[in-house]
């Protein structure tokens, strides 16, 4: 049986998840509008979040929080690269309402990480390793396989959402489209 704690911090994690897809479906909803989407009552969420500041802020603690366990279980310093590579995907795919709230609100919010969380850095150095141990091309910048491994992450994220492509398979299809690319198979079109 869990324990109390346990159950309080998965309901408000399962609260915070709700508030964070109100959010990014309806970016200038107010509070009551918030609370309406993610199915529970303005007193609950006044009492969880008094403003919508408070609530953006919680919202931005969580997702680095996420965001610092999703690299420490990965182990991306150690850790094989496409090991830590589907760990990173995996994880973050759990956690896809987080994922999607951090690309819709946080460069509107935050023009930079945490110093003591500078994910970019440690994901281009992640990058790198895995050039150095012959896993990733190396004809294109570490940090550039960051922003296109980022960018076709956030991008999928979006696109279940959406509706546009199915939740199953998501970290598959992430994994083939960024180490693979969009070319076909055996294709002769770069040669």
């Amino acid at each position: 049986m869990e324990s109390s704690d346990l159950q309080q911090q998965k309901k408000e994690n399962a609260l915070l998840c709700a508030l964070a897809m109100a959010m990014v479906e309806h970016p200038k909803a107010t509070l009551l509008e918030l609370a309406k989407a993610a199915g529970i009552g303005r007193t609950t969420l006044y009492n969880f979040c008094r403003t919508r500041e408070e609530l953006l802020e919680r919202l931005f603690s969580y997702g680095i929080k996420i965001i610092r366990e999703t690299l420490e279980t990965a182990k991306i310093d150690s850790a094989p690269p496409l090991e830590a590579l589907r760990k990173i995907t995996e994880r973050s795919f759990q956690h896809r309402e987080i994922t999607a709230f951090m690309v819709r609100y946080w460069k509107l919010e935050h023009e930079a990480p945490p110093p003591d969380l500078n994910w970019e850095a440690q994901l281009d150095a992640f990058f790198l390793r895995g050039q150095q141990e012959g896993v990733f091309r190396i004809d294109i910048p570490a940090s550039a396989l960051c922003e296109i491994w980022m960018g076709i992450h956030s991008a999928l994220v979006d696109a279940e959402r959406r509706g546009r492509v199915a939740r199953s398979g998501l970290g598959d299809l992430l994994e083939y489209a960024f180490l693979q690319g969009a070319a076909p198979v055996n294709s002769k079109a770069f040669e």
